[in-house]
C-alpha cells in the first residue's frame, strides 16, 4: 500500500509559477514511476507528466516548456514546477504513484494505479 499527499497548490495569476509536491509514504520502496494528472470541470483527468524511477520523463504537449517533473528517491517525493501558467492550467492536480510505464523514443508513457493523492487545487487568473 501507498498513500500519497499533494501539496503546493494555490492561486496564481497568469505568467506565474507554483511547485507541487508529492509525498509517499507506506511501501515506497516499491515505487517505480510517478505521474501527476489534472482534472478540470467537466473534464476527464489527463496525464501531465510523469518520472520513472531512474528520471526518464513523459510530458503532455500543452506542459511542454513550461511544466518540469522530479523527484527524489531519498525522500520519497516528487515535484511538479509549474512556470509560465495560465488560466487553462486551472484544475485539481492529482499525484499517481506505482502504475505502469514504459520509455519510448525519449518520452515516458506512463498509465495509472489505483494509488491517488487527494489532490491539491491550482487556480489561475488571467
Amino acid at each position: 500500500q501507498v498513500q500519497l499527499v499533494e501539496s503546493g497548490g494555490g492561486l496564481v495569476q497568469a505568467g506565474g509559477s507554483l511547485t507541487l509536491s508529492c509525498a509517499a509514504s507506506g511501501s515506497t520502496l516499491s515505487i517505480n514511476g510517478i505521474g501527476w494528472f489534472r482534472q478540470a470541470p467537466g473534464k476527464q483527468r489527463e496525464l501531465v507528466a510523469a518520472i520513472s524511477r531512474g528520471g526518464r520523463t513523459g510530458y503532455a504537449d500543452s506542459v511542454k516548456g513550461r511544466f518540469t517533473i522530479s523527484r527524489d528517491n531519498a525522500k520519497d517525493t516528487a515535484y511538479l514546477r509549474m512556470n509560465s501558467l495560465k488560466p487553462e492550467d486551472s484544475a485539481v492536480y492529482y499525484c499517481n504513484a506505482n502504475g505502469g510505464g514504459t520509455y519510448v523514443s525519449g518520452t515516458y508513457y506512463y498509465t495509472p494505479s489505483d494509488y491517488w493523492g487527494q489532490g491539491t487545487q491550482v487556480t489561475v487568473s488571467s
